[in-house]
């Protein structure tokens, strides 16, 4: 008998699986392929909302997970996937720089938000106002560490990538049965595929569409990350990844005219140099109206769990999610209830 099968290896399925084989427990991962949020993501992660300037939830917790698990998964895989990188955010007025110095005094965001301004020439941006530095900032590439992990994952030959048939799930005293292969557990990590869950639909995951472009740049000269309306994100060779937009509306991983547009318009209040757009790419994030993840087991099948909602976020807050559902379902820890997908059991019994 397995102890886990493992539905989607997104961010949130890879790190359940590799939190479970670091504890020695057996796994299969399905995955079909259907959802890309997590290939495509910038990958940032930034312990500060900018747009509010406040402290993302938990973020010292995450930032420490999350050290921790990219840099055992290097080693195990033999590749590097997070680069640490200054987040400079581009002040465009003398009011925006004393908002930043205003922010920087509160305190959960004095361990984030650094004081002293930078004035850093970039050909190809004006900025005579300068920039704020965001610290314990960088970003992951996600599809390099997605494809490396998986490949990892297939070579044990816990891997399986087709789509996973609700309708051959069967629990029984022991745990779970499907199609032959029997477990302990279920987690459910599928993105924004959870809408077809017949066991989790009923929680109120929100899809937040997003659009990205890969952009060519000959005259822009940035090895830091630039976020303002957008994060310019360099990838070497002239390169940059360039994002994101927010569509609440259409749940699709079709590009747009209209993020196309959107997108330029911001870039262009950013760079002061010509581009091309080499690539442009849409995915849907798994989001949550309340912003916090959802996670837990199932009100009636209690070998069902769900690992889901990251948001924007997920290469934060998938480290640190997977090791909670983990220790959960192993060692009965108490969920927050800010997290627990508890909190909207009452519309389970609706």
């Amino acid at each position: 008998m397995l102890d886990y099968i493992i539905v989607g290896s997104g961010l949130a399925g890879l790190s359940f699986a590799e939190y479970a084989l670091r504890n020695h427990k057996s796994i299969m991962v399905f995955d079909n392929n259907s959802q890309n949020s997590s290939k495509i993501a910038g990958g940032l992660y930034n312990p500060v909302i900018l747009k509010r300037f406040s402290e993302v939830w938990n973020a010292q917790q995450q930032l420490d997970v999350m050290n921790e698990f990219y840099t055992i998964l290097e080693k195990k895989l033999n590749k590097q996937f997070d680069f640490k990188t200054p987040i400079l955010r581009k002040f465009y007025s003398v009011e925006e720089q004393n908002n930043w110095f205003l922010a920087a005094d509160k305190k959960g965001l004095e361990p984030f938000l650094s004081t002293n301004l930078i004035y850093k020439n970039v050909n190809g941006i004006d900025a005579p106002f300068g920039y704020g530095e965001v610290l314990q900032t960088g970003y992951v590439d996600t599809a390099s560490f997605l494809e490396s992990f998986c490949f990892y994952l297939k070579k044990l030959d816990v891997f399986i990538p087709e789509s996973f048939d609700y309708n051959e799930l069967i629990q029984d005293q022991d745990g779970v049965s499907y199609n032959g292969l029997k477990a302990r557990h279920i987690v459910f990590a599928e993105g924004f595929g959870l809408y077809a869950n017949p066991y989790f639909n009923y929680l109120p995951l929100d899809g937040t569409k997003g659009e990205l472009f890969i952009i060519k740049a000959s005259n822009l000269d940035l090895d830091v990350i630039i976020n303002t309306s957008v994060f310019i994100l360099p990838l070497g060779n002239d390169l940059f990844k360039v994002g994101a937009t927010y569509n609440w509306r259409e749940k699709d991983d079709l590009p747009t005219e209209a993020g196309k547009i959107e997108l330029i318009d911001r870039i262009k209040e950013i760079l002061a140099c010509d581009f091309t757009i080499e690539a442009h790419f849409a995915g849907v994030r798994p989001t949550v109206k309340d912003r916090r993840p959802l996670i837990g087991t199932h009100p009636e099948y209690k070998r069902f769990h769900v690992l889901n909602g990251l948001g924007t976020r997920g290469v934060m807050l998938g480290p640190a999610m997977a090791q909670e559902l983990f220790n959960h379902i192993e060692n009965q820890k108490i969920l927050e209830p800010v997290i627990d997908i508890k909190r909207y059991e009452s519309k389970y019994y609706s």
